[in-house]
């Protein structure tokens, strides 16, 4: 558990550093607009269309990009994209998932294959390395929104399964399907999110040195370039001193 604490915050810190904003901006708006079609239009009725916007209000995306992303879905002029989830092995054997968005499932399928096999990898069956992880909702808060002990009590009134916190903040885990109540329970009483979503939580890690963390890394930054690719979850961990050599 403490491997995905340590992976968690460093995506986190990645992602403010790394990513652009008109590329993190188009994901977010993707899935608010799959999670529109499928479901609900309205929010209030739809729980993935909700998280989606929640998501994506916490990563400072506005109003009207949101609102154009809904509008997309209900006027029957979207791409018809599909859910696709890849599985398969970094450098030193470690287990990735890459979850897609795409148009064009061959396409998407030689990208993230010929990405595995240049930096030193290999794309496997599906189910091959998802065993290793179980299905979560992450809820993340700023550590200035209160101590460990305030927020593990209001997290398990709640109904949360468990409490990380750091210097970096406060991280809690719930069930796939209890994230919205968790998450809405807990901004009554600390305000907004930094973010809420569901992710691969791994139950098993693999520990590395410096070299393989920064070729899984590599791998991990050059799939995320793609525009079908909406998520990529690893299961490396490394010791906390390596964090500013990455």
């Amino acid at each position: 558990m403490a491997g995905h604490s340590k992976w968690a915050n460093i995506q986190h810190r990645k992602g403010r550093q790394d990513a652009t904003r008109s590329k993190l901006f188009s994901k977010l708006s993707r899935e608010i607009t799959v999670a529109a079609k499928m479901g609900d239009p309205d929010p209030d009725k739809n729980p993935r269309l909700r998280l989606a916007i929640k998501e994506a209000k916490s990563n400072s995306v506005p109003k009207d990009v949101i609102e154009r992303a809904i509008t997309k879905a209900t006027g029957g002029d979207s791409d018809a994209l599909e859910e696709v989830r890849y599985e398969g092995y970094g450098p030193a054997g470690v287990a990735v998932i890459v979850e897609a968005l795409t148009d064009n499932r061959n396409r998407t399928a030689s990208f993230v294959r010929s990405t595995f096999g240049k930096l030193g990898g290999n794309l496997a069956e599906t189910g091959a390395v998802s065993f290793m992880f179980e299905r979560k909702g992450e809820i993340v808060f700023s550590p200035e929104v209160g101590d460990e002990d305030l927020v593990f009590e209001i997290a398990t009134e709640a109904g949360a399964e468990d409490v990380e916190s750091s210097d970096d903040g406060h991280i809690i885990y719930t069930s796939d399907t209890d994230l919205a109540s968790v998450s809405n329970e807990m901004e009554k009483a600390l305000g907004e999110t930094t973010s809420t979503k569901l992710i691969w939580k791994p139950s098993t890690t693999t520990s590395l040195e410096l070299e393989n963390a920064k070729k899984v890394i590599r791998l991990i930054d050059a799939l995320e370039e793609d525009d079908d690719i909406q998520k990529v979850t690893s299961n490396f961990d490394i010791p906390e001193e390596f964090f500013d050599q990455l």
